[in-house]
Parts: C-alpha cells; sequence; structure tokens
C-alpha cells in the first residue's frame, strides 16, 4: 500500500471509484462523489490542483445542510493498493481510497464545522484489509512535517472499524459532541493523535 499525490496518470481508478458508487465523503456521500466527476469532467486539471491546496486557493466548502465555508488549507492522497484482492468484483490492484488533511496556517484550532485534521475513506470492495490503518499511519508524519503537533480526528459512535484505524494509530478518546447544525446535530467523537517530535 501507498499513498501517491493524485494525478492524471491514475485520475481514471478514481473516477471508477466514483462511477461505482464509493464518495470520498462520510457525511456528504453520493452528492459529493458527482460533483466531483463533473468537476473532473469539467476540467480535470483543475480538479487535481485541488488536490493539494496548501493555500486554501480552492472554491468554498459544501457542507451536507448545503451551507458553504471558506476553505482552509489541505491535501489529499490516494491509496494505492498494489496487491488487490482474489480478483473478484473487480478488485485489482489500484485506487483503494483517499486521505485528507487539513491544518490552520497560524496553528489555531480548526473551525467548529470541520471535523478534524485528518479523514479517510476506503473503497467498500477494498476493507478489511489495514488500508486506512496503514494510511493513516503514513499520514502522519506528513502532518509533523507541517509542523502539526497533534491532529484530531472525528468518527461516529457506531463506526468501530474507524475507531480501530485511530487507535491502532496512537490515537485517544477525547469526548463526545455535538457536530452542529451542519451536521443535523448528530453526535460524534473526537480522538487525538500526539505526533511525536521530528
Amino acid at each position: 500500500m501507498r499513498l501517491v499525490r493524485p494525478g492524471p496518470d491514475r485520475l481514471p481508478g478514481y473516477v471508477a471509484a466514483l462511477e461505482r458508487g464509493w464518495s470520498p465523503s462520510s457525511t456528504r456521500g453520493r452528492a459529493q462523489a458527482l460533483e466531483e466527476l463533473a468537476r473532473i469532467a469539467d476540467d480535470a486539471p483543475g480538479f487535481l490542483a485541488l488536490m493539494d491546496d496548501r493555500e486554501a486557493l480552492g472554491p468554498p466548502v459544501t457542507l451536507p445542510d448545503g451551507s458553504q465555508h471558506p476553505r482552509i488549507p489541505g491535501l489529499q492522497r490516494w491509496i494505492w493498493d498494489d496487491a488487490g484482492g482474489d480478483g473478484d468484483d473487480g478488485d485489482e490492484p489500484g485506487f483503494a481510497g483517499s486521505i485528507g488533511l487539513r491544518w490552520m496556517k497560524d496553528g489555531a484550532p480548526l473551525p467548529p464545522h470541520v471535523l478534524g485534521h485528518i479523514g479517510y475513506s476506503v473503497v467498500p470492495w477494498k476493507r478489511r484489509r489495514g488500508l486506512a490503518t496503514q494510511a493513516l499511519a503514513r499520514m502522519l508524519p506528513l502532518a509533523r512535517a507541517l509542523g502539526l503537533c497533534e491532529v484530531e480526528l472525528t468518527t461516529d459512535p457506531d463506526n468501530r472499524a474507524s475507531q480501530r484505524v485511530i487507535t491502532a494509530n496512537g490515537g485517544v478518546w477525547v469526548e463526545t459532541f455535538d457536530k452542529g447544525a451542519a451536521y443535523g446535530h448528530q453526535p460524534g467523537l473526537r480522538w487525538r493523535i500526539v505526533l511525536a517530535a521530528a
């Protein structure tokens, strides 16, 4: 498993996953996938440029309730599975999901509408193989290199798989919280991973 920088050579794998029903967003689901497919069809180079937006130059971010908020610095890496599975259901080596990192330039806390520094999503046909755990482990040094001393992640209370990914990487539960109006006041669990000094 590798984390790769999104690029035109790997874009067809990303598009195929979106077309197959996967979404990089656990909060916006299919709506996010359809928006991304439209953006890629309209301007693939522009879409790829936003995958590494350290200056927050991209358009506002749309939340589940339709509200929009200014983008904060962030980057995406694609989870690339070099092994693949047994070949069933088109499960071949290639695109396996995405993981994103967000941060505030001045080291300030994340805005309330941003649910954590790191979010990830593995395509359904490649889950239960430890790919998310490995992806998070590989993303943490990048967060440290960007100057973060710790990262926060959030999960739904019933998402045991994601909670295991976080605890396997040293995450500690912080609190149960209300995600806010934009997320329908759903409950969430907040986790923290302290990053070792470089």
